[in-house]
């Protein structure tokens, strides 16, 4: 197993350590070497993953030198691939950048891969050979978790609402966004907007038709005047965004339907809701656990009618905003869903004790290989 080096921390250690585990070990790249050999697929490799970078240069020279050091990276990597085809890359999230072009490498020489990242549910992780969030390998279609259920009675009944214990709201890195606990929130009836890290991978490349963190508070400012009387749009920004959004909120708080609280606790404000509105943020799926409706604007693994709203345009969100008392769900759809993440999908890994379910790991390392 061979471990891209960036983003290391002991929570992602101890994820790798348990895979090694089951991979028969482990090697972790302390920097990956260049090469400037190119294969025929070097070009198109460096632009995809150049063009899914967090950090864009800001200058051509910039530019001109990250594409060198992805082209060198590829190389490389395809060919340490292509000598050791038994060898398992892996990569935490592996979406962007050099963490891309990495596994793009292994995957043109024919070896296994595994994206790992953090799981929305407690006590579990996400471990796919295709990729996280809206590129994972999760089915999307409802009948698959339908069936799934209904093959076994113990997969029916309220059982997957375990998977939902713990979930807590998470600390916060600014003064300004907090998790007060007990606060009074307001009869009146409202939309919970929990927003996210702008940059977030979540929000660059799957926000859809909304483009962006701009675009979609953009859209809640159109849509907001279309609320009906006494409801309003409750927003909460990310506790882990560095940079206070509250520029970009102005137009939405302008129209008078909107209102920030950074103070009070994400599920409480959650479970005061009437629903959730979102881009894909994992609160919506951690809705489910409170029986909310939710509206999810761009892609996202679990934006399936019937498990949420999917809202394909302007006019969509305007016209479950004039409604909102309409909003729905399939509550055994969500049920059959949330079960199988947890049953065959999320393997638990239990942080800060680092315990893993190893034949669950295992498991994932084979689905990697047999791809």
């Amino acid at each position: 197993m061979i471990v891209h080096p960036a983003e290391f921390d002991a929570r992602k250690g101890a994820v790798f350590a348990a895979l090694a585990r089951v991979a028969g070990g482990r090697r972790r790249l302390p920097f990956i070497p260049l090469s400037f050999h190119d294969h025929p697929e070097t070009p198109a490799r460096v632009a995809e993953a150049l063009a899914r970078a967090k950090r864009q240069p800001t200058s051509a020279a910039g530019r001109w030198l990250k594409r060198q050091l992805i082209r060198g990276q590829y190389n490389w990597a395809r060919r340490y691939f292509a000598r050791h085809p038994g060898h398992v890359a892996v990569a935490w999230n592996g979406l962007t950048g050099s963490r891309r072009a990495f596994l793009m490498a292994a995957r043109d020489a024919g070896a296994a891969r595994l994206h790992a990242e953090l799981a929305p549910l407690p006590g579990r992780i996400t471990l796919d050979p295709a990729g996280v969030n809206a590129e994972g390998s999760v089915p999307q279609v409802a009948h698959f978790f339908r069936a799934w259920a209904a093959a076994d009675p113990a997969r029916q009944g309220p059982g997957w609402r375990a998977l939902g214990a713990g979930l807590v709201a998470r600390p916060s890195r600014r003064a300004d966004v907090g998790q007060a606990a007990g606060a009074a929130l307001p009869d009146a009836p409202f939309l919970f907007c929990p927003l996210q890290v702008p940059g977030d991978s979540q929000v660059t490349l799957f926000s859809g038709w909304c483009g962006g963190m701009a675009g979609f508070l953009a859209a809640l400012a159109a849509a907001a005047p279309h609320l009906p009387p006494g409801w309003h749009l409750r927003i909460k920004e990310h506790p882990s965004a560095r940079a206070s959004l509250a520029p970009a909120l102005a137009p939405l708080l302008a129209t008078g339907r909107a209102v920030v609280d950074n103070a009070t606790d994400s599920f409480a404000q959650l479970a005061a809701s009437r629903g959730v509105v979102t881009l894909n943020s994992s609160m919506g799926l951690q809705a489910f656990f409170h029986d909310r409706p939710v509206l999810v604007l761009g892609r996202a693994f679990f934006a399936l009618p019937g498990l949420v709203t999917p809202i394909a345009d302007q006019a969509a969100l305007d016209a479950a905003l004039a409604d909102p008392g309409a909003l729905g769900f399939d509550a055994d759809l969500r049920g059959a869903f949330v079960g199988w993440l947890g049953a065959d999908y999320y393997p638990r890994f239990d942080w800060p004790g680092g315990q893993a379910d190893l034949d669950a790991f295992a498991a994932r390392l084979a689905a990697a290989r047999a791809r």
